[in-house]
């Protein structure tokens, strides 16, 4: 059976619980008709590009489907139908992936880049950048006499 990929965009005010429902009932007909969701992602409530039925959120979900063509239509039509749901999109593809999506794997990062050591801070909007940099720069360092040359012809 060919494999599809399902995000719909559930309204911001229905609850997490919600949602997972509304994936659950897509489950229920593609079980009747043959098929079966081998992967499932919430990716939480996110902002939209611009306002969808006076939406300005919505709660994401992915779905890994197996399943025949005419099943995938019953499922567009009933996510259609369905008033909390506000948009979906179904593409078919070649292969589920078992890792996390890109979505996911992003939230991730960001996760770790917020706790972990974040590397030397950038100068300020209105900085140079050079007064952090203090005595470590060798034109600045102190040095012994000794080491200082003098010009040619000059004696000490």
């Amino acid at each position: 059976m060919p494999l599809y990929e399902c995000v719909f965009i559930a309204r911001n005010d229905v609850t997490q619980q919600q949602v997972e429902a509304i994936a659950d009932q897509v489950a229920a007909t593609l079980a009747e008709q043959g098929g079966e969701v081998k992967k499932r992602e919430y990716w939480g409530l996110r902002g939209l590009a611009y306002k969808i039925k006076k939406n300005r959120k919505g709660h994401y979900m992915l779905l890994g489907i197996d399943a025949t063509p005419a099943a995938m239509q019953e499922v567009e039509r009933q996510l259609g139908l369905n008033e909390d749901v506000l948009r979906e999109m179904t593409l078919r593809i070649e292969a589920i992936d078992e890792a996390p999506s890109a979505i996911l794997a992003r939230r991730g990062d960001d996760r770790e880049r917020e706790r972990g050591f974040r590397g030397p801070r950038p100068p300020g909007r209105f900085s140079s950048g050079r007064r952090d940099r203090g005595d470590e720069r060798e034109e600045f360092r102190a040095r012994p006499r000794d080491e200082i040359e003098t010009p040619m012809g000059e004696a000490e």
